[in-house]
This record gives structure tokens, sequence and C-alpha cells, in this order.
């Protein structure tokens, strides 16, 4: 079978840049499901994304579907045939819709299994060839994309992102004829929009790139990516500094520019008495400059990435530095003014910002944040007053006008403001550390005072929205509850810090809430930062069972759940942990069926008549000895190791001993050896549930 390359390339106007690649991933992932569905063979997949264009090339794409075998299997021949040996009306049926002569029915033979004695047809489905398939398989990827929110231009009813401007599509060199988003296919693209704005022939798929590139357009958005990067690296060291390269903001301009070119700039060196992390926010996400430092600190230039190559880049350069010239100035006038006043003297301004409507204000929701801070701080041995002070200041910065302006320095600001003022270091650390972490794998507060406001401010949130019944869904979380719950189950494990969710969650709903809580907030809330435990232990590679054998036992102390769950997990893979597990759940049915809770475990030696019982009540109470310190030290990995020794005996005793003995006495004797031995694994996790079986 014949194979040839596939080129399809959509050109429109500005796509969006943050969207730019998931969008060339998704169109390319939609025509490959679409071959694969149609059964023709692909070879390489590549994808093209640059701000006007998405394009794929695939290699090695079948000419044509293999033709198929088909069987298809008709009435019973007993209902086939009349009583004179004529067709009947059902297999004439068949024969119609299968589009055959009723003279090339068969009997299916014993070989067909169940469908012997059918009627039965084979018959050869010859396979379509590719060109005539792709129009649909683009067409539905494009109708697949992951498109917000769709636009109309002009007087068309066509929707799609951005109003579509050209189609090319090629199978080889030949044009695939089809009409997409009312656009007839063709083999031109088009050039540069300055440098080379005409048509743009493309003989075949493999002269994709090498033809754009002479009409100044560099397709391959990876090639893009490598290009700016190196060129901004280069930029920044000839400046005698290192330009930072944010990943977010390299995807950004990448997909802004089709033919990027890095040029320096410079401001004032008087703006570097701002915050570098303003004037960085300023560049970074209004200009789409990267920033340069040297020694840790930032220096007054920029470097910007342009999409043309310009006779007089000086021009360009000019320009830019005039634009961030006002920008700069703004963000050291709201510096300079706010340092006028103190960050404590803004307090007062946070009784008008409304934080939740029923939950009061930003006010109201800071001195909540000091009434539980102190508690938290109490138990942690850390100083309450560092942690009223910095719950007084935790919000303030929210009203003042850098933060106004630049939305992703709060906090930042506080801590500047508040160093400004002379505030404790701790204190000022905390302005930052109370939103530690923002995202996963953010680092954690580093000082108790920091420590305490991060898990005040999110327990505050948590139960004052759950109290409301504000919860987030499966694909709702305006309030971001989920990141708050991992922030406050994070805290308390990776700090070590020992403190019991329930006992949080109490000291959080007695606080001093303008509205009554719900009565099931608790409960509910206590459940779901639970389940939390679950996507961590998941990203962990942990078994769910592992979990859910320590969540059995109701422990609401997250640092001891972290702590028995890799003691389970740890025990979970010896060779001996499903022997043990299967024993567990056989125990624990055995019970149930014998009064559970009921069941006294002390034994009585003298009733131990077996050898496999004795030497059972002999381990488990030298095992009791040896583990019960460890598990009151919360050491309970060697614990659950020195457990796996009763393999053995555990084994012998259910090959060799009926529990369910005639003399009640006996039976008794044994349920309650069987209890203890189940106390055993139950101080650590109910082991029953790790049993697969």
């Amino acid at each position: 079978m014949s194979h040839n390359s596939f080129l399809v390339e959509l050109g429109t106007e500005e796509l969006p840049p943050m969207a730019l690649k998931g969008l060339a991933q998704a169109f390319a992932d939609g025509i490959v499901a679409g071959l694969t569905d149609a059964k023709l063979e692909v070879g390489k997949v590549e994808i093209f994304a640059a701000p006007r264009r998405m394009a794929v090339r695939i290699a090695d794409l079948a000419a044509k579907q293999a033709d198929q075998e088909e069987t298809l299997f008709g009435p019973p021949a007993k209902i086939a045939y009349d009583a004179d040996g004529n067709l009947t009306k059902a297999a004439l049926g068949f024969a119609s819709r299968a589009g055959i002569d009723a003279s090339e029915l068969v009997e299916a033979p014993e070989s067909e299994g169940k469908n012997a004695g059918k009627l039965m047809i084979k018959r050869t489905i010859a396979g379509k060839n590719t060109v005539e398939l792709l129009p649909e398989i683009v067409q539905h990827s494009l109708e697949k994309l992951p498109i917000p929110k769709r636009m109309r231009w002009g007087a068309t009813r066509v929707e799609f992102v951005r109003p579509a401007q050209w189609l090319l599509m090629l199978f080889g060199d030949q044009v695939v004829d089809a009409d997409l988003l009312e656009l007839k296919s063709g083999n031109t693209s088009r050039g540069h929009r300055f440098h080379a704005p005409g048509d743009v022939v493309i003989s075949s798929p493999e002269a994709y790139e090498s033809t754009l590139r002479q009409a100044y357009v560099m397709a391959s958005f990876a090639e893009r990516s490598a290009l700016i990067a190196e060129q901004v690296k280069a930029a920044g060291e000839k400046l005698g500094g290192q330009a930072v390269i944010d990943d977010d903001l390299l995807e950004e301009v990448t997909a802004l520019n089709e033919w990027p070119v890095a040029l320096a700039g410079s401001f004032d060196e008087e703006f570097l008495t701002v915050p570098a992390e303003a004037l960085v926010s300023s560049m970074k996400e209004h200009q789409k400059y990267f920033h340069v430092m040297k020694d840790g600190q930032l220096l007054n230039h920029f470097i910007t990435v342009a999409n043309i190559e310009s006779k007089d880049p000086q021009q360009v350069i000019s320009g830019n530095e005039k634009v961030i010239r006002p920008r700069l100035a703004d963000a050291k006038f709201f510096w300079d003014t706010d340092r006028k006043q103190s960050l404590a003297s803004r307090f007062d301004k946070l009784e008008n910002v409304v934080w939740v409507n029923q939950l009061g204000t930003i006010a109201d929701k800071a001195r909540r944040i000091s009434n539980l801070g102190q508690k938290i701080a109490t138990a942690m041995q850390a100083d309450t007053s560092l942690v009223a002070r910095a719950a007084q200041l935790c919000k303030n910065d929210l009203v003042s006008q850098m933060v106004f302006e630049f939305t992703d320095l709060q906090g930042l600001a506080g801590k500047y403001y508040a160093e400004h003022d002379g505030e404790p270091a701790d204190v000022c650390a905390a302005m930052v550390e109370q939103y530690m972490p923002a995202f996963a794998g953010d680092e954690l507060p580093a000082t108790a005072t920091g420590t305490a406001i991060a898990l005040a401010d999110r327990l505050d949130s948590l139960v004052g929205l759950f109290g409301i019944g504000q919860l987030p869904t499966g694909s709702k979380d305006p309030f971001a509850l989920r990141r708050a719950s991992l922030g406050v189950l994070r805290i308390l494990v990776e700090k070590n810090i020992d403190l019991d969710l329930s006992e949080l969650l109490d000291w959080a709903i007695d606080n001093q809430w303008s509205v009554e809580l719900k009565a099931e907030t608790k409960t509910i809330l206590t459940e779901y930062l639970l389940d939390r435990f679950s996507a961590w232990y998941q990203d962990a590679n942990i078994p769910a069972e592992v979990f859910m054998a320590v969540r059995a036992l109701g422990v609401t102390k997250p640092l001891d759940i972290d702590r028995r769950v890799k003691a389970v997990h740890s025990f979970y893979q010896l060779e001996s942990a499903q022997a043990l597990a299967a024993a567990n759940k056989r125990v624990s049915n055995i019970l149930a069926k014998n009064g559970g809770d009921a069941v006294i475990a002390e034994v009585n030696t003298a009733l131990l008549s077996e050898a496999a019982e004795q030497a059972l009540a002999e381990q488990v109470a030298a095992k009791r000895d040896v583990v019960t310190p460890m598990i009151a030290a919360g050491d309970y990995q060697p614990a659950l190791a020195e457990l796996a020794g009763l393999r053995g005996v555990v084994d012998a005793f259910f090959d060799n001993v009926m529990v369910m003995a005639d003399d009640d006495a006996v039976k008794n004797n044994r349920l309650a050896l069987l209890k203890q031995l189940q106390g055993l694994f139950i101080a650590i996790a109910d082991i029953a549930l790790l049993n697969q079986g």
C-alpha cells in the first residue's frame, strides 16, 4: 500500500497566545484520533503553531484504507425458508439490507459456533481513499477544539476562536479538496504580515517549514521558543547580567512572534528604588519584557522580543523604552505614596471591604485570624504577640495603591511596608508567608508566625464558606478551597506540626462569626479535608487501600495519618503482607459474627490446648511488649515490620485450630486471642482492608 505525507494548515487572525500551544496540540490529537478510527496507518506527527496559524504534518500516511473482510449473519435457516424451500421475507430482507442478491446467501457451517445454521454472507468492503476521509476528519477535530468562547465574523454564521483566513491541505503534492469554516482548501499559505504579506505556495508537506522561513515565518513553536531563549540569554550576558526567562512568559512571547528578534533596552536608574517585584511585574505582565539580574539585584535593563527584523532597531528599542517609563513611574509613585502612612493605619479601611456576603468584611476576617492564629501559636509554643501583630497587618496591603495596581504583589507589598515601619522580622515575613503554599510544590512558611497565620487564614476560609454552604463542586471552586485544604495538610505534615484537625476546626468554628454556621460544618469539612489525602497519596503512587486502611481508624491528626500511611505502605510491600491482611480480614469476619466489640481480649492460658494456639498466644504477648512503646512513640514502620513476623504462627493457627469449638469456654478463649491479634494491628491501621481478594 502506498503512503504519503499529509499537511493541513489553518490560517487565522492572531490566536490567543496563552491558548495557542494547547489548541495546536488538540488539533493534532483530533486528527490522529480520526485517522486511527478510520484504521489508517500513521507515521511521525509534527505540530506547528504561530500567531496566525496552526498546522499538522503527518508522515507515511496510508493513501487508502485496507480492504476489510466482513461476515454478516441473518435469520436462522429454519425461518429463512418456507415449507417449499423458498426464501422468506426475513431472508429477503436480510439480503436487501446487506445490499446483495439473495442467491449469494449460504447457511453458516458448524465452524461459526453459535451462528451455525444462520444465513450468512461474506463480503469484501473496499477501503476508501484517504483524501476522501481527510476533510471530515479535520472538520471533526476543529469542532472538538477546547475553545471556551467562539466568535463569528462578518455576515457568516461560522464560529471559531478567531476569524479564519486560509486553509492549506496537501496529501503529497496534491491538494485535498475540502470546504471548512467557509474556506476552500488550496496549496497556499501566507508569509510574515510585514516582511512577506502575500500568498506563499507550498509545493509539498516536506517543503512547509523551509518555504515559510523564506517568507519570514518560523512555523515550529519549539524552534522559536529555543531561539528566543537563546537570544534573550545572549542579550542578558551582553548587558553584564543574566536574563530571567520565566517559562510562562517564554511561551506567551513565542506565541506572539513569527519571526522573533530580541532587543535590549533600559530605564532610568531612579526606578530601582522601587521594590524589584513591582518593576518586574510591570515589565512582565504588561509589556512582556524579560528582566535582567546581577548578583541578586535587578538591573535597569530589559529585553523585548520584536516580531520584525527592523532596519533601524534603535527606533524599536526607543519605542519600548517610552512605553515602559510611565508604567515604572506609576509604580514609583504608588511606592512613595503608600509609605507616607504606616501599614497598621490602613486597617480601618478594611472595615469597608466585604470579604464574602454573610461572612463580613476583611477586617472581620483579620480579627478571626488573630484569635485562631494565637490558639495555634500557643499549641505550637510560638510567640502569640507576634501572631497577633501579624494578623492585624496581614491584609492591610490590600487597600494600598501598589496592590490595587499590581494585584500579584499582595503580601510582598505588605512585607516591604512592614519593614519600612520597623515591624519585627517575623511579622514582616508573615506578610508573604500567609499565602504559602500558593500552588503545588510551593515553599511553606519558614517562620512560626507565618505558619500560624497561614493555617488560620485557610481554616477560617474553609470553615466560613463550608458553614454557609459554599462548597466546591467537581467543576467549580471559585474560592480555591481545594488548594486551601491541601495547604493546611502540607503545612501540618511537612512541618511536623502534630495538631488535630478536629481541634483546629473547633477553634475556627468557635470564633467571631456574624452568621450562624451550619450544624454539620465540622463533619462535612473534616471528611473533605481527609479526602484531599487520597489525591495526595495517589500522586505519590501509594495504593488507595493503604490510605483507606488508616482512614478506617478515624484518626484526624494529619501528621499521624501520614506516618501511619507511610508505615502501612512499607508493610504493604512485604511478602507477608497479603497473607497477614487476609488473616486480619478473616479475624474481623469471625469477631463480627461473634459479638465483635463485646469480645473481651483476655486470654486464659490454661484453656489453650492446641500447640498452634499456644504458639500464637506466646507470640502475640511477646510482640505486644515490643510494639506497644513503638506505637506510643509514633514509630509505626518498625512496629509493623515487627508484626510481620507473626505470619507463620497465624497461618499455623488457622490451619490447625478450630476457632468455633463445641466448648463455649474454649471458643470464647480463642476469640479473645484473635481479638488480641487484631488489636496489635488495628492500633496502627485496619490491615484487613489491604486484602485484595
